[in-house]
């Protein structure tokens, strides 16, 4: 039982990574939240990164990772639903798809894991 304990853990501590991060890039950085906006985005060139929350719908979740791949942005699935997707940005509402467009002082791009990116050639 103590590795699953361990996993659960791990898993735990890295959303709360996560949020801390990304609570530093909504504060010292740029992020766009939505779906119309994140798509703005990444069709311009803009994002460097693209957090999807875990209830998405699969074809909007489908259509953003293909922009993405397009647009050579990683993407992020979030472990949470779009409810704690939007409080961790400090937002009062919901939010299942944000685009980081500046980091600020957040290394959260960097930080990222590769196996949970996509997009990248």
């Amino acid at each position: 039982m103590a590795p699953a304990e361990k996993v659960t853990k791990k898993k735990k501590n890295t959303s709360e990574n996560i949020n801390a991060r990304l609570a530093l890039v909504m504060k010292s950085g740029k992020a766009v939240l939505g779906y119309k906006s994140t798509m703005k985005s990444l069709r311009q060139g803009k994002a460097k990164l693209v957090l999807i929350g875990s209830n998405c719908p699969p074809l909007r979740k489908s259509e953003i990772e293909y922009y993405a791949m397009l647009a050579k942005t990683g993407v992020h699935h979030y472990s949470g639903n779009n409810i704690a997707l939007g409080t961790a940005c400090g937002k009062m509402f919901r939010c299942s798809v944000l685009s980081i467009t500046d980091p600020g002082d957040s290394d959260i791009v960097r930080s990222i894991n590769p196996e949970s990116r996509t997009g990248f050639c």
